[in-house]
């Protein structure tokens, strides 16, 4: 069984060292997605996960990835290894799934974007465990146990560290960054639709600015 390397672990690492939180982004107009990441990536947060919730995702993450060349730039909710395969050609420098399969997880072991793979059970994260991996997704964080879930996995994985997304605010993401084994956390409040909406790009700057200030307190 293929096994993830030291360097694809290292590179994982870097991404989720290089900010305490994840905007969670899903572009409705391809317009909207080198401002909106740029509001962003001025307000302090240097990783961007891009999703492909919708039709733009992957043209938005080509179009990031030249305007915002020092960002760390990914692809969000991939499913598939045709996905996965479709944002490494458009320059994805990571990519994040909401769950595993067998499949992806070993095509992630060897691929060009390390993979950050979403995990919401014990069974699930122990499928990763054994091809190496040890970052994952925790989601949908909110609904499958939150904090408490998460104290309950550093038992018996204390060598795993978790990125959880899902259902978590600017208010309840320092309860999750005060845990040892928690390396970032994801989220779409910095991303409200109505300020996107509004194209009120220095809101969200200003959003951003702020939720790092308190996750960083709890550092």
């Amino acid at each position: 069984m293929p096994k993830l390397s030291n360097d694809h672990k290292l590179e994982i690492e870097k991404v989720l060292t290089r900010s305490p939180l994840i905007p969670v982004i899903t572009i409705d107009r391809l317009a909207d997605a080198v401002p909106l990441c740029k509001a962003l990536y001025d307000g302090g947060l240097g990783v961007l996960e891009i999703t492909l919730r919708t039709e733009f995702g992957v043209a938005a993450i080509r179009e990031v990835r030249k305007a915002l060349p020092d960002a760390l730039v990914g692809a969000g909710s991939v499913t598939s290894i045709s996905q996965y395969r479709e944002v490494e050609l458009a320059g994805a420098q990571f990519v994040i799934t909401p769950g595993v399969t067998e499949a992806v997880l070993e095509f992630g072991v060897t691929s060009e974007a390390p993979l950050l793979p979403g995990i919401s059970t014990a069974s699930e994260l122990m499928m990763g465990h054994i091809h190496g991996y040890r970052h994952f997704k925790f989601f949908p964080a909110e609904v499958s146990g939150g904090v408490a879930a998460l104290k309950a996995l550093a038992g018996p994985f204390p060598d795993v560290q978790f990125c959880p997304t899902g259902g978590i605010q600017q208010h309840t993401a320092a309860d999750y960054l005060t845990l040892k084994n928690v390396a970032a956390v994801g989220g779409s409040w910095l991303t409200p639709a109505d300020k996107i909406v509004a194209k009120d790009w220095a809101a969200i700057t200003d959003i951003a600015r702020a939720s790092l200030l308190d996750a960083r307190q709890q550092r």
